[in-house]
Order: structure tokens, then C-alpha cells, then sequence
């Protein structure tokens, strides 16, 4: 058997040669000075030649351990695999998590999608998305998360770990991981916050002036065109950031009408793949006028509001963050636009309930408050043209200078 002091020693020769410790593991050592360890064994009855790494840095100690690994493999009638080779299949977390996230993604609206993608990219990615996930450990996913929670985002961290677990467990079922880290560190995360109301101005007054206050804020032009057509449509934030031109209708007719599909909206599954729940948004002439500038700046592709990127919606705080610098932080987020609307409109029209529930996307309800279900199923109605009605009575008090 060999010994430390003898594999030191080892110089080359003219011609290779090996230096045998036992049950086949040797140092094999060329001319040029190179020592490797390998290993000879027969398989089904074959002769085999495994290479297990250089000198100094696979020790003896660590070779006889992989000899140990490969001998049990061979006694299993498996054909070991090479530590380097075992290294080189490796992938890295980043690696996975795009791997993950296109496997997932058909199940998701794009909007989500794109929302996963760029929270790995934004928190994720540049700490951890270098390392295979074994080299990862609950430490590091605690100290990322952190940071985000020190930025005031309690939600997103909780969101973020939830999802780096799930790509732990994806990594894990594709042999890239043993272990999943980001399971412990739930404990140690902030609580989450209470759920209150989405804070909402509740008069047209002060709807108004918010308006006046984000012409006024510093902030990218789409994002203030996006702002008001929330406002003038009270659509749910991840519609609108998904909205393409391909939903628009009859833009320059004269009843212009947004389809959103029934896939971006917020329903049970079945119901997103029935295309008779898409919800139509019938658009006053503000509205209009906030789609043409859009395109004026947006060019010609396919989301309204886009991002920075053009191929991405704008950023999901975009238009909070908008509120924030107009002087409205606390007072009113995107969507507390649907409350204003359902507050002042059943002030100002109380006749037409149903129709500023439709408007909203709601499911019909009874007197009593609880869902009509049989009704819901059966009446088709959109009551396209009072919705028209309603939605253009508030818009111009929106907009009224």
C-alpha cells in the first residue's frame, strides 16, 4: 500500500508508471509530471479504467474514499462515474431555476411568469445563482432573503423562499441537489403583515387630484399613461400590466372594447379556459385617448405598457412607486382604484349595482350578499351598453378639468 511520503516523493521518468496501492487504485505518473489517480476493474467480465483526479489535489486519503464509492457501484454491476465528471453534470443553481421556470410556465398567465423570472433575477440570482445547489446552504438563502426584507418587501421574501424551495425540489428530483435549504429558513423570516384594506381614495376629488399629482411626479411616461388607464377601467393591476394590442377592439369605432381574457383573470382554473368568461371593458373616449398615446410611444409591440426591456410589462411597482413620489404613500395603491370606482359610482349611479359589479369583473350576487351561482351560470348578459354608461359617466368626472 502507498503512503503519503511515497506519493510525495514520486517523480517522473522517461516512460510512465504507476505506483499500486490496493484493489486496483493507482497513481499513474507521466513524463511530463502529471500524477493521476485512477482505478483498474473488470465489469462483466471487461476490463475498465476509471480516472479519478490529479495529484496533489485528490489526496490518498480521498482517493481510497472514492475507491470505496466506486467499489460499491461496481459491486451493484454499476460503471462508476469520475468525480470530475460527476462535477462537470453539476448545474448551477441559476441553471436549475431557469430549467424550473420553464417547465412551470405554461401553467402560469405570461404576466406571472415574467413576474417569477425577474424576482429570481432581481434577488436571487446574482448571490446563489453561481453554485451548484449543494454548495448552498440554509445560511445563504436566509441572508438574501433578509436583504429583501430589509428594503420593507416582508411579502416578497416569503414569496421569494417559497419559490426557492420549489426549485430545491426540483433540482432535488433531477439528482442536481441533495438537500432542500430554503425549507428551515421559513422560521426565521418576519412575520407577515396583517391584512388590511388596500388603502384607497374614496371621493372624485381627491381621485382627481392624485391624477394631477403623478402628471406632475417625475417617472417614465408609460407609467403614468398606464396609471390612468387603471384608473379609467378599475381592471386588477396584472391585467393591465399583461394587456396587449391583440385584446383592443373596434379602437377607432364607435365602441371601442378591451377583451381581456378569461386566462389573466382572477378565476377558479376552469373557468380561465372557457373564453365565454373573458371580461369586456367597454372604453370612454379618455381611455381611447390614453391607448393612442401609448402606441405613440411604445411602438409597435405587443404589450401596451411595456417595460424597459419592450418584451416584459412594466415592473409590478411601477405605478405604487408612481404614487409614492406624487405624495400618496399610505393613501391610495393601484388597486385601491376598483373601491374608489365601486364607492363613487354606487354614490353616483345607486341604480346600476350589478352593472358596476360586472364592470369590476365580480361574480353576480343575490340580495343577500351571497354568489348567485345558478344565475351566473345561466345569464350570458354582459350589459355591454350600460356598462358603456357607467364607465364613461366616470370618466368624465375623472378627467373633468
Amino acid at each position: 500500500m502507498l503512503t503519503n511520503a511515497a506519493v510525495k516523493a514520486a517523480r517522473p521518468r522517461l516512460r510512465a508508471y504507476k505506483m499500486f496501492d490496493e484493489r486496483g487504485l493507482h497513481l499513474h505518473v507521466a513524463p511530463s509530471g502529471r500524477a493521476t489517480w485512477r482505478l483498474k476493474y473488470r465489469l462483466a467480465g471487461a476490463e475498465q479504467l476509471l480516472t479519478i483526479g490529479s495529484f496533489p489535489e485528490i489526496s490518498l486519503n480521498v482517493a481510497r474514499g472514492h475507491l470505496e464509492v466506486a467499489r460499491e457501484q461496481i459491486a451493484r454491476g454499476i460503471k462508476p462515474t469520475s468525480p470530475a465528471a460527476v462535477a462537470a453534470a453539476l448545474m448551477t443553481f441559476e441553471q436549475v431555476a431557469r430549467s424550473w421556470h420553464a417547465r412551470r410556465q405554461s401553467g402560469w398567465t405570461e404576466t406571472h411568469a415574467a413576474d417569477v423570472l425577474a424576482s429570481l433575477e432581481r434577488d436571487v440570482f446574482a448571490p446563489i445563482g453561481a453554485f451548484p445547489c449543494d454548495e448552498i446552504s440554509a445560511s445563504d438563502v436566509r441572508e438574501l432573503l433578509e436583504v429583501v426584507e430589509a428594503r420593507g418587501r416582508i411579502e416578497t421574501a416569503r414569496r421569494l423562499r417559497q419559490r426557492i424551495e420549489a426549485i430545491f425540489a426540483f433540482a432535488i428530483s433531477h439528482d442536481q441537489a441533495t438537500a432542500n435549504p430554503a425549507k428551515p429558513v421559513a422560521a426565521a423570516l418576519a412575520a407577515a403583515p396583517r391584512r388590511r384594506r388596500q388603502p384607497a381614495l374614496l371621493t372624485i376629488a381627491d381621485a382627481r387630484a392624485l391624477l394631477d399629482a403623478c402628471d406632475r411626479a417625475p417617472g417614465r411616461p408609460i407609467v403614468r399613461l398606464a396609471s390612468r388607464f387603471l384608473a379609467l377601467t378599475a381592471v386588477r393591476l396584472d391585467a393591465l400590466r399583461g394587456a396587449r394590442w391583440s385584446e383592443i377592439e373596434d379602437l377607432d369605432g364607435l365602441a371601442p372594447l378591451w377583451r381581456v381574457p378569461a386566462a389573466r383573470m382572477k378565476l377558479a382554473r376552469a373557468k380561465k379556459e372557457d373564453a365565454a368568461n373573458d371580461h369586456l371593458v367597454p372604453l370612454a373616449p379618455a381611455a381611447v385617448e390614453i391607448l393612442r398615446a401609448a402606441r405613440a410611444i411604445a411602438g409597435g409591440g405587443e404589450l401596451i405598457f411595456p417595460g424597459a426591456r419592450g418584451d416584459l410589462p412594466f415592473a409590478e411597482g411601477a405605478i405604487g412607486d408612481l404614487y409614492d413620489r406624487a405624495g400618496y404613500a399610505r393613501r391610495h395603491v393601484p388597486h385601491g382604484w376598483r373601491a374608489t370606482f365601486s364607492t363613487v359610482m354606487n354614490e353616483t349611479m345607486p341604480g346600476e349595482r350589478d352593472v358596476i359589479d360586472r364592470a369590476l369583473g365580480h361574480t353576480l350576487k343575490r340580495d343577500d350578499g351571497r354568489e348567485a351561482k345558478v344565475e351566473a351560470a345561466y345569464n350570458r348578459s354582459d350589459q355591454l351598453e350600460r356598462r358603456r354608461v357607467v364607465l364613461e359617466r366616470w370618466a368624465a368626472d375623472l378627467t373633468i378639468a
